[in-house]
């Protein structure tokens, strides 16, 4: 196995200005994809499973199947929980292998979203696992007929500095313009805040809701600051198509189909992103 702590693969992006591609899969195969291009590529991966696909596949399930492919894998990849809604649940992805959580209590008040953070921060510390939390909150789009955003509410600067010193969390997701889903148009990224941000704290940051965000927009955030970017909706719209693109004979032609839409999305965005491979140290075991 190669071991990485994704603090080493952030500290590296923000150093050399690059993100880190987070890929959320739903199932083997999406998984199988995504790492079958890292190692393809010799890029590092964070490898992700968000609490609302629990209705797809659940926790325990996704723990198996995150746990044999960031094992296996010949390059580094950290198995991911994203959006984790509640304690309980990323507790116990912490308890099944995860080495990666996501608190989002981003729209709960500041200070409830302190306080929960700092309960998941206690635990996941004591057992050596690294936490983002979010800031801000990255809305949805209201639907596929217009680009205006959802319950979006921008990062404020002010607020970065002390949410970070209290929560001690080791990276933070932002709200810059983004949102989940799918865009009609194209979004306007605030990278005037970007940059106050990360002029105001060291900490990795994350951009969320990557998926058709603009590969120019997306390549200015991994330059100017964002160490992870996450993509979702582009793996699955993908496969979509793919599946739609024919008529297939058979069940395994359309699998295979689908999964080779995927790779293709996840190696675009290697380029775009402009990810590094770097020697993380390897270490059996």
């Amino acid at each position: 196995m190669v071991k990485v702590d994704s603090k080493k693969m952030f500290e590296d992006s923000r150093k050399k200005g690059y993100a880190i591609p987070h890929a959320n899969f739903i199932d083997w195969n999406s998984a199988r994809a995504f790492v079958s291009v890292a190692e393809e590529k010799q890029l590092p991966l964070i490898l992700a499973f968000a609490q609302s696909h629990s209705d797809i596949i659940s926790l325990e399930e996704a723990a198996c199947i995150g746990n044999f492919f960031s094992t296996h894998a010949k390059v580094p990849v950290v198995l991911h929980l994203d959006h984790g809604e509640d304690f309980e649940f990323i507790k116990k992805s912490i308890d099944l292998g995860f080495s990666s959580v996501m608190i989002d209590a981003s729209q709960k008040s500041f200070a409830e979203n302190i306080s929960i953070t700092k309960k998941v921060v206690e635990y996941a510390h004591a057992r050596g696992i690294v936490v983002e939390a979010e800031l801000g909150h990255v809305g949805a789009n209201q639907s596929t007929e217009t680009d205006q955003l959802t319950d979006s509410i921008y990062t404020e600067v002010d607020v970065v500095i002390e949410f970070v010193n209290q929560t001690k969390i080791d990276s933070l997701a932002i709200s810059i313009g983004t949102a989940h889903g799918i865009y009609k148009g194209r979004p306007k990224i605030n990278f005037e805040r970007l940059r106050e941000i990360k002029n105001r704290t060291d900490i990795p940051l994350v951009l969320h809701g990557g998926s058709s965000s603009g590969d120019d927009n997306l390549k200015k955030c991994a330059k100017q600051g964002i160490s992870k970017i996450n993509i979702y909706t582009d793996f699955i719209v993908s496969a979509l198509k793919a599946s739609q693109s024919q008529k297939f004979s058979d069940y395994i032609s359309e699998k295979n189909a689908c999964e080779d839409a995927m790779k293709l999305v996840l190696q675009h965005y290697y380029q775009v992103f402009e990810t590094k491979g770097i020697n993380y140290g390897k270490e059996k075991n």
